[in-house]
């Protein structure tokens, strides 16, 4: 009876109007090849954050969407919240 362990990045999305990448890892829990456990995690990624951690899916994402106008909004709006 062999128990493995698998994580995987299995949902990517973008929310708001600040362009946050919004990242679910699941971590799977299979005996002999077949799934007996699922589990959840989540983190997001700001327009600010340092993405140099991320999977190379994600840093493509981030590069595409946080753009220099959506690094400028969000700073502005981090501003008007101080």
């Amino acid at each position: 009876m062999a128990l493995t362990e698998e994580t995987v990045q299995d949902k990517i999305e973008i929310v708001s109007e600040h362009k946050f990448v919004q990242v679910r890892t699941a971590t799977i829990i299979k005996r002999d090849g077949t799934e007996i456990s699922r589990g959840y995690s989540r983190h997001v990624v700001a327009p600010d954050a340092d993405i140099s951690g991320e999977s190379d899916e994600v840093k493509a994402i981030c590069n595409a969407v946080h753009t220099d106008a959506v690094k400028a909004a969000y700073a502005a709006h981090l501003e008007a919240q101080e």
